[in-house]
């Protein structure tokens, strides 16, 4: 990946070219007075179709896990006395 410096001026005015050079694989920095500041990377693709049920077997849900809380927990998390 090859990197390219520019200074804050430069990137404002050359934003949407520089978004898309990042966007193909280069690594934009933005510097401010000569000193790096940010860097203009491309966002990571999706890796592909995820499928359901990877953890299948390995969780376990309790038959209550959606039942009212206790009164004396439930009073915990609303300030309740």
């Amino acid at each position: 990946m090859s990197e390219s410096v520019y200074n804050l001026y430069e990137a404002k005015t050359a934003l949407s070219k520089l978004v898309d050079r990042a966007a193909a694989g280069e690594e934009i920095v933005i510097a401010k007075a000569g000193t790096p500041m940010a860097k203009l990377v491309p966002f990571p693709r999706a890796t592909g179709r995820r499928e359901p049920g990877g953890w299948q077997g390995q969780l376990f849900v309790a038959e209550d896990f959606d039942d009212d809380l206790p009164a004396e927990l439930l009073d915990q998390f609303t300030g309740g006395s």
